[in-house]
């Protein structure tokens, strides 16, 4: 009987080649078969570190194809290696279709962790990192992009984008009359690269920075969450508080002020009604 092979996800550098991992490279070097998305890419990685494996390449548009391909490979025995351009395999491209034919088929897939441009912006931008949602690539169409951004609007969570810099300027404008131009974010451009940029303020701010540049790089965009919209008490909230504080032992003098504070309401008018029932 044939023993299955494995698939390893291999996090590639997104942007400065120092940060591959050593288990990154002892991988790339042992495994049958190494899929990426561009094989121009990733052999000049390969070759910066002098590997030498077959190359097959597996991206968005042949990823039925070359997915049957691959798992052949590996219910054969095979050990292959998947790579992206850049940062972890299965996140924002067709990796995740792999991996989810890898468990339907008993194969064992190991991640081997590394860079990603989501975190690493995350962490550079200096917003909130308690708690924070990454939405990928923003739509390309303008009407597309709108509503994208309309189904935020109210997320709390620190938003985390990757956008083109062509689209960037565009994008930016959108999302400043969606969320309102004075939403801090940061603009993260170039990762890791020589020409490491990290722009943070208000949307109209970084959009001000950028206007008269060119722009080149691709962008890693982080957006403060929206404030917490305020939970209304008003006198019937206030009335039930009081009930409950009652029956906890409170007096009927000390509830009210309770729960006329939380409620921020007037404590005579919440005494009155209470003196009422």
């Amino acid at each position: 009987m044939v023993t299955k092979g494995r698939l390893f996800l291999c996090a590639t550098p997104i942007g400065n080649l120092k940060d591959i991992t050593l288990r990154v490279l002892e991988t790339l070097q042992e495994v049958d078969l190494i899929a990426c998305e561009d094989t121009r890419h990733t052999l000049k990685l390969l070759t910066h570190f002098s590997i030498v494996k077959p190359v097959t390449s597996y991206f968005e548009h042949n990823k039925k194809y070359k997915g049957e391909k691959i798992i052949t490979k590996l219910l054969e025995g095979k050990d292959v290696a998947l790579v992206s351009d850049a940062g972890m395999p299965g996140v924002s491209d067709p990796g995740q279709d792999l991996v989810e034919e890898c468990i339907a088929n008993g194969i064992e897939v190991i991640a081997l962790p590394g860079p990603v441009a989501a975190i690493t912006g995350l962490v550079l931008s200096g917003l909130s990192t308690q708690r924070f949602c990454f939405e990928g690539f923003i739509p390309r169409v303008k009407g597309e992009k709108r509503a994208f951004f309309k189904k935020l609007a109210n997320e709390e969570r620190t938003l985390i984008f990757y956008e083109a810099p062509h689209r960037f300027l565009g994008t930016l404008e959108i999302m400043g009359e969606v969320f309102g131009d004075q939403r801090q974010m940061a603009a993260c451009r170039e990762l890791t690269k020589k020409f490491e940029e990290v722009v943070r303020g208000t949307i109209s701010d970084v959009l001000k920075h950028f206007n008269q540049k060119n722009i080149k790089g691709e962008f890693t965009i982080v957006v403060a969450g929206a404030e917490p919209i305020k939970e209304e008490k008003g006198m019937d909230w206030a009335l039930a508080k009081v009930a409950e504080l009652q029956s906890q032992g409170l007096t009927a003098k000390e509830a009210v002020k309770q729960a006329a504070q939380e409620a921020d309401i007037s404590k005579r008018e919440l005494y009155d009604q209470v003196m009422v029932k």
